[in-house]
C-alpha cells in the first residue's frame, strides 16, 4: 500500500507488518505478551538478585548445613534452575492458551492478503 505523507511531500510506504501492527487484534496479542512477559521477567530477576545478595552478604547463612553436606546456599542455587524450568512451563501454557490462536488468526489473515 502506497500513499502520499503530507510532511515529506513524497509516496510514503508500508509494509503489510506495519498495517498488521496498527490492528486492534495485534495490540491486544502485544499486551497479553507483555502482560506475562514483564512481571514473569521480575519476578525472576529479583529472585536471582536475593540469591546474589544473599551469597554476598550472608555467607554463613548460605553455608547452614541442611542435611550432611547439602546447604541452604545449595538449595537455593539449584532452586534457580528449577524456578527457570518452572517459567518456561507456564509460558509454554499461557502461549498456548492465550497467544498462539490469535497469533495464528494474524498470520492466516497475512497469508491470505487480508489486512
Amino acid at each position: 500500500m502506497s500513499h502520499i505523507d503530507p510532511s515529506a511531500g513524497r509516496p510514503a510506504t508500508t509494509t503489510v507488518y506495519e498495517q498488521v501492527q496498527q490492528t486492534g487484534e495485534f495490540q491486544d496479542l502485544r499486551h497479553r505478551l507483555r502482560r506475562f512477559v514483564f512481571p514473569m521477567s521480575a519476578a525472576f530477576l529479583l529472585w536471582y538478585l536475593l540469591y546474589v545478595l544473599l551469597a554476598s552478604y550472608a555467607p554463613a547463612f548460605m553455608a547452614t548445613e541442611l542435611a550432611g553436606n547439602i546447604t541452604v546456599g545449595l538449595v537455593i542455587g539449584l532452586l534457580q534452575f528449577v524456578s527457570t524450568f518452572a517459567i518456561t512451563a507456564a509460558y509454554v501454557h499461557y502461549a498456548n492458551r492465550r497467544l498462539d490462536p490469535s497469533a495464528e488468526r494474524l498470520r492466516e489473515r497475512i497469508e491470505g492478503g487480508d489486512t
